[in-house]
């Protein structure tokens, strides 16, 4: 396993919740211990004069407390997710479950709940002096005080956290920062695809999943070791399976052996699960926002309003598309696919035109959405959001009762193919 790779699975392993609950837990054992093996430093009768035996008390209301405040916080981070999945989409629960403030918080109540409880254990054995029992309620002070700024943060942290709208910026937040990763880096390093010879040798997946994790530089070190070329065919987001090609590779091994160890050093560098990952994936954000206004435009919510809402912030993101001409050739042995513009343009915005096209103020506001890409970068997005639009329009057509309304979704897809910007005489007000 690379460096490169280590680091990503290291930092998907930070991102759980469980890593830093466990982190604050052992801070925790070893504050209310380590209170004892430093008392020896403090003067022995400054434990008596200071009242170190209110010490104990404390310790079993902190104890008591945050044992009922963080299964309250727990039942509430259950309920915010439960919400967002029903309210939003199912994808954008791994982004709140990574939040960082919600981490912090249940880890500080584990914590501070670790922490007394331990200390009311070694209280009831002589390991602690009068001078060791003033430097635990010293720290015990100091946890004390942590935990009301947590309190004071999480009741804050609440007011948004598993909202509608909280959870449509995080979504949107992921989608821009993996788009903006790959718009700079828009071959991963490599070179732009080239058709490979024929011959070449294929390695398969041996899981049935999503790719998540493309380890680029352990590919360029195999194609190196090698002295070979590999054309990567499963890019982050491809869903894979035992039929389906991860790489072509034109090094061709003389004996099964050396076949088996060359897939099993190429299939170490993919990391495949059942469900997308929002890092590497720029076009699973796009998907994920769609999803949410899909929901949204459902007969049984019927909130055009969020549609539109979504329809503005997909525009925010892909206005930034705008891959670099000639990107750093690290990996000049791999070659790899483009994200083209075509496949944004349809993964932001088919599903809405398929479930907005019956509503006059979401068919609208989509074809100003696409009239504004194509404006803002006509190289990238003129083409495709036109075809877009044009789609559109003609779903319209078949779901629109008026025929005014139809003739104006109809005007303003014809404006856009013609490289016009259509009236804003078209808009409805609100």
């Amino acid at each position: 396993m690379s460096l490169s790779s280590l680091h990503w699975r290291l930092r998907v392993i930070l991102r759980e919740i469980w890593v830093r609950v466990t982190a604050f837990g052992v801070l925790g054992i070893i504050t209310a211990l380590g209170s004892a093996g430093f008392g020896h430093l403090l003067p022995g009768d400054l434990g008596l004069k200071m009242g170190a035996d209110s010490v104990e008390p404390i310790l079993k209301i902190m104890a008591t407390a945050m044992l009922t405040v963080t299964t309250f916080s727990l039942q509430i981070m259950i309920t915010a997710f439960g919400a967002a999945q029903t309210g939003a989409t199912p994808r954008a629960i791994k982004l709140m479950q990574t939040d960082q403030i919600t981490q912090n918080v249940l880890a500080s109540f584990i914590g501070s709940f670790v922490f007394s409880l331990v200390g009311i254990i070694a209280l009831q054995t002589p390991i602690y002096d009068s001078s060791g029992r003033f430097l635990l309620l010293v720290v015990t002070i100091g946890v004390v005080a942590v935990v009301v700024i947590s309190l004071l943060r999480w009741v804050q942290h609440l007011s948004e956290f598993g909202r509608l709208g909280d959870v449509i910026s995080r979504v949107e937040d992921a989608a821009a920062s993996a788009l903006k990763q790959r718009c700079a880096d828009p071959f991963m390093g490599a070179h732009p695809w080239q058709d490979p010879p024929t011959g070449v040798f294929r390695v398969k997946s041996p899981r049935t999943g999503h790719v998540q994790h493309v380890d680029v530089h352990q590919l360029q070190a195999i194609a190196q070791r090698h002295e070979c070329r590999i054309w990567l065919s499963a890019e982050p987001g491809c869903f894979v399976h035992p039929a389906a090609d991860l790489v072509l590779c034109d090094a061709l091994p003389t004996d099964a052996g050396a076949r088996e160890a060359l897939e099993e050093v190429i299939i170490d560098s993919f990391a495949v699960d059942h469900a997308r990952d929002f890092e590497q994936d720029p076009q699973f954000g796009l998907i994920a926002l769609a999803e949410i206004a899909s929901r949204a435009l459902s007969p049984g919510i019927n909130d055009p309003g969020t549609g539109i809402d979504i329809l503005g912030r997909l525009m925010r993101v892909l206005a930034d598309w705008n891959p670099v001409e000639q990107p750093d050739l690290r990996n000049d042995r791999l070659y790899v696919r483009s994200i083209s513009s075509d496949q944004l343009i349809d993964d932001a915005f088919s599903a809405i035109a398929r479930d907005g096209a019956g509503l006059f103020e979401v068919a609208l506001r989509l074809q100003k959405v696409l009239a504004a890409l194509a404006q803002i970068t006509p190289e990238q997005f003129a083409r495709p959001a036109a075809r877009q639009a044009h789609q559109a329009a003609l779903q319209s057509e078949a779901a629109l009762p008026l025929g005014e309304n139809r003739a104006r979704i109809t005007a303003a897809a014809k404006a856009l193919a013609k490289g016009e910007e259509p009236s804003q005489t078209f808009e409805p007000r609100g």
